[in-house]
């Protein structure tokens, strides 16, 4: 009996590991992926940890377009999307979580802009 509900419970389990990565939010940022040769990339992907943008430079990236950055301490506070040209506002979430082995900086909602 216990083997019969530990098999049902597997799929459960597994749908639970399947969730959101920054829920209630369009899009997240992944950390600086360093290329080497002073070359970083960082992905953005959708809530399903598809990457559908991103941006790779050897320059600041708060200066390229793609990603809008605070003041100290520096985090993306904007993304406009390479595509639409949508712009979406982005924020540290607790919630956010990882695409493969790419931990989530922030999380960006669309503000209507």
């Amino acid at each position: 009996m216990k083997f019969t509900l530990f098999i049902t419970a597997i799929p459960f389990l597994l749908a639970s590991q399947v969730s959101a990565i920054c829920p209630g939010f369009n899009y997240a940022i992944g950390n600086v992926q360093r290329l080497g040769n002073g070359i970083n990339r960082w992905n953005v992907y959708d809530d399903s940890c598809n990457q559908v943008d991103g941006l790779t430079t050897n320059q600041n990236p708060c200066t390229e377009g793609i990603f809008g950055c605070s003041p100290p301490p520096i985090i993306f506070n904007r993304y406009t999307n390479s595509f639409t040209g949508l712009i979406y506002a982005c924020r540290t979430d607790p919630n956010s979580g990882v695409c493969g082995n790419d931990v989530i900086s922030v999380c960006c909602r669309n503000d209507g802009h």
